[in-house]
């Protein structure tokens, strides 16, 4: 399969960190949460973004990108794009139309669970798993494992901002994972 070459590359790389945002007592007080809103208005940083991920998997025979709601699509379909790989949505429960397999996770208090269509993954589906931020691991770790017990190959879980701090990657067991961005 041919690749779309969609832009040209600028020969400074564009410091992705700069175009995070601190927002302070969001969503309660004592979070500091990292905002990428700034990262997707601003064309040099967005493309950056998405080239350095694009660098990474293509020639990966990646077929689908796993997008988790709702961020993660933003990401999840411009990188499928500069790919040449599909997209598939995970979803909050209720949302897609069809057939869903589902997987819950841990929150600070209670659980929560996200969705995947049952045909969206195969067993001949090699995959990216992305989405904007892990935190605590939760909502990458059940995305992994609905693609898993899908039958699809992950290749890698990936996101924009890695919290470190959070130790969210334990999470994710044996499946290998890239961050851009590390705090």
């Amino acid at each position: 399969m041919g690749h779309i070459i969609w832009w040209q590359r600028d020969e400074v790389m564009v410091d992705l960190k700069s175009y995070i945002r601190d927002i302070p007592d969001f969503p309660k007080p004592g979070i500091t949460f990292k905002d990428i809103t700034p990262l997707l208005k601003a064309p040099e940083a967005f493309r950056e973004a998405i080239e350095q991920l694009a660098q990474r998997y293509r020639d990966k025979g990646i077929t689908q990108v796993v997008a988790i709601e709702s961020r993660g699509f933003i990401f999840g379909a411009a990188l499928a794009y500069a790919i040449g790989a599909g997209i598939v949505p995970v979803r909050k429960v209720g949302k897609l139309p069809a057939a869903t397999y589902r997987e819950s996770y841990e929150l600070e208090y209670g659980t929560d669970s996200v969705e995947i269509h049952q045909d969206a993954i195969t067993s001949a589906d090699r995959v990216v798993v992305l989405d904007d931020v892990i935190a605590t691991g939760g909502t990458l770790a059940a995305a992994c494992r609905l693609v898993q017990s899908s039958g699809g190959e992950i290749h890698e879980a990936a996101t924009i901002i890695e919290l470190s701090f959070l130790n969210g990657r334990e999470k994710l067991n044996d499946v290998p994972f890239f961050t851009l961005i590390s705090y």
